[in-house]
């Protein structure tokens, strides 16, 4: 047998080899195929298929799929599609919307290019990657490493990064999915009522924590004529009193976030 008959004999055992196996796949699916309830596909139809996870499932076909089949799963869920969404959920599957808050990205921390360089950072460019070195390559291990992972994580072009360093929120596009606060590393990324959000961002703790850092930040400079203890308590004064009253803020020490308190 020549090398060309070989070749040819090989081609013809391969090919029926996957003949014969794509009809059997055929048959068994023919035979075990499950009919799904076509109700399942009309609300993820309604869905923003933006797979953000937000609504606590593993995509919209998933959270269309228990919609439909769990009546403990309210149609309300889908945080980027909003009231509208949830609307039409509720009335393909019969279900009370009820209402639906809409929330908006915000930055807590203003420090960005601003904040005191400790080291230079030449890894991988990721904050969690830059936050595993040390902490990061800033003096404040508690703002923001301005590397943009939330950016890359937003699944609706939602954020960019600023000139001066920080990520910048357009707020039409921003579906309050929640991404970026869930993939910040340094938890300086939340989701703000839009009611708080008049054309500019909500007031939050960042007023406080901006002070506080501005205190720490100087505090050096000062050793010479304050104590220690009176330098903790002008930042703790200063947070407190700039602190605004917010239900959504996530409490520190001081009422942020962060912890800025000094040691020396």
């Amino acid at each position: 047998m020549t090398t060309a008959e070989t070749s040819i004999a090989i081609l013809v055992v391969l090919v029926g080899v996957g003949a014969f196996f794509g009809i059997v796949l055929a048959l068994a699916d023919k035979k075990f195929y499950m009919q799904q309830n076509p109700l399942i596909g009309e609300v993820e139809d309604i869905l923003p298929k933006g797979q953000c996870g937000a609504c606590g499932f593993a995509g919209c076909a998933k959270y269309a799929e228990a919609v439909v089949e769990n009546p403990d799963v309210p149609p309300n869920l889908c945080v980027p599609g909003k009231a509208a969404v949830a609307a039409k959920v509720a009335k393909l599957t019969g279900k009370s919307a009820g209402s639906v808050e809409e929330r908006k990205a915000h930055v807590l921390c203003q420090g960005g290019k601003s904040a005191k360089p400790a080291a230079k950072y030449e890894g991988v460019h990721d904050c969690a990657a830059a936050k595993l070195v040390g902490g990061g390559p800033n003096e404040c291990k508690f703002g923001c490493l301005g590397y943009g992972t939330c950016v890359a994580a937003c699944p609706f072009d939602a954020l960019h990064m600023g000139e001066n360093g920080l990520p910048v929120v357009d707020t039409y596009a921003c579906t309050g999915c929640g991404k970026c606060q869930e993939t910040c590393p340094q938890g300086v990324m939340t989701l703000t009522p839009k009611a708080r959000q008049p054309g500019k961002p909500a007031r939050t703790p960042a007023s406080a924590a901006a002070s506080a850092c501005e205190t720490a930040r100087t505090a050096p400079s000062r050793l010479k004529t304050s104590s220690p203890s009176s330098i903790r308590r002008s930042a703790k004064k200063a947070a407190v009193r700039r602190r605004p009253a917010s239900p959504n803020a996530r409490q520190g020490r001081y009422g942020t976030r962060c912890d800025f308190s000094l040691k020396f």
